[in-house]
């Protein structure tokens, strides 16, 4: 158990010892942790790992029994953004842009962890609330849009991030010690965008939600790579005539050595 988990647990024990009616009736308590509440980008960077661990305590500060039966879910969400999605059609031979659809919500980067499949610990209603599961994801469509459309695209944009490895949905991968101790590996790929992430864990007991914890991860550019993305984004038009003017030279200057050899 993590120092803060120490500290928290002492502290409840102490206000149910002053108070016990303070255990009476109530549900248990989550306190989580992550392995690193900062990822900096790097020129080179590969992915990472993060340990999303705690525990479980009962109301009176104890730990839980081993044969409690709980069950974690790990919730790690990206910054949303606004997409807008192309589906393509082969006409005549070609592919060209059909039908479209805009979401104003959707999460950039979204991974769930559980300690069971998830039919297995909540009901479809439970898992829409909370967005427990790729399929239960609340993207937010933009104007009319038949609910069968709804659903193609985001079954396609789901399919194309988890490709991605964007979205990831690991069941059984939540382990649990002693009914108390959890702990989750969540992997982050290269690709991600910087920005806010927020971790949820959510203890479950027989399909309902007992107890629920959040942590905030940053992920960060520094550096070479932090100083191109502010310029991109707050001088666009010059960055992109940049952009445009440095692949000409190097056309021009490949073209050059190949004339020369």
């Amino acid at each position: 158990m993590t120092r803060l988990a120490v500290i928290a647990a002492g502290l409840w024990a102490f206000l149910v010892a002053a108070c016990p009616a303070l255990a009476q009736g109530r549900d248990p308590i989550l306190i989580p942790e992550i392995s690193q509440h900062e990822v900096v980008v790097r020129q080179g960077f590969t992915g990472a790992d993060l340990l999303l661990y705690g525990a479980v305590l009962q109301p009176d500060g104890s730990r839980a029994r081993g044969d409690t039966p709980y069950d974690i879910v790990v919730v790690l969400k990206g910054p949303t953004e606004a997409i807008n999605l192309r589906e393509k059609r082969r006409i005549w031979g070609m592919w060209i842009n059909a039908d479209s659809a805009q979401f104003r919500s959707a999460p950039s980067y979204y991974a769930v962890a559980s300690s069971r499949p998830l039919p297995e610990i909540v009901d479809t209603r439970t898992a829409a609330i909370y967005e427990l599961g790729l399929d239960s994801l609340q993207l937010s469509p933009i104007g009319a849009i038949r609910p069968d459309e709804v659903s193609r695209f985001v079954a396609g944009l789901v399919s194309k991030r988890v490709a991605n490895g964007l979205y990831v949905q690991a069941e059984g991968a939540v382990t649990i010690s002693e009914g108390v101790l959890y702990q989750a590996r969540i992997p982050l790929p290269s690709s991600v965008l910087t920005g806010e992430y927020t971790a949820e864990t959510f203890a479950i007991a027989n399909g309902r939600v007992i107890a629920s914890a959040t942590s905030e991860v940053t992920v960060t550019k520094r550096g070479f790579e932090r100083a191109v993305e502010i310029w991109s984004r707050e001088y666009s038009t010059i960055y992109g005539l940049m952009a445009v003017a440095l692949s000409v030279f190097m056309g021009w200057a490949a073209g050059r050595l190949f004339a020369l050899g």
